[in-house]
């Protein structure tokens, strides 16, 4: 149900990061990192189940919007996620 704008004490601009703002050039990360670092966590924070998926929610539109800019890293094993990193 749409809420009114006005029941809100402070609304903020919709920003995000550029890729080379929040990726290391020389490193590769899993979606789950990128998750956390978009919002200003380190990558290893732990975090709820129910907490990371909100997150991921944010992360996976990121990554795709952003594809240009990433390179890809096939995943170390078949049960691992895969890692994303800056295209240089």
């Amino acid at each position: 149900m749409p809420v009114p704008k006005a029941e809100f004490d402070e609304i903020l601009p919709c920003e995000f990061y550029e890729p080379e703002e929040l990726l290391e050039a020389d490193q590769m990360y899993t979606v789950y990192e990128i998750a956390r670092m978009l919002q200003g966590l380190d990558p290893d924070a732990s975090l709820e189940e129910g907490t990371e998926a909100v997150l991921l929610d944010w992360a996976i539109p990121w990554v795709i919007r952003n594809a240009d800019d990433l390179v890809v890293a096939e995943p170390p094993t078949e049960d691992d996620p895969g890692y994303y990193g800056l295209r240089t």
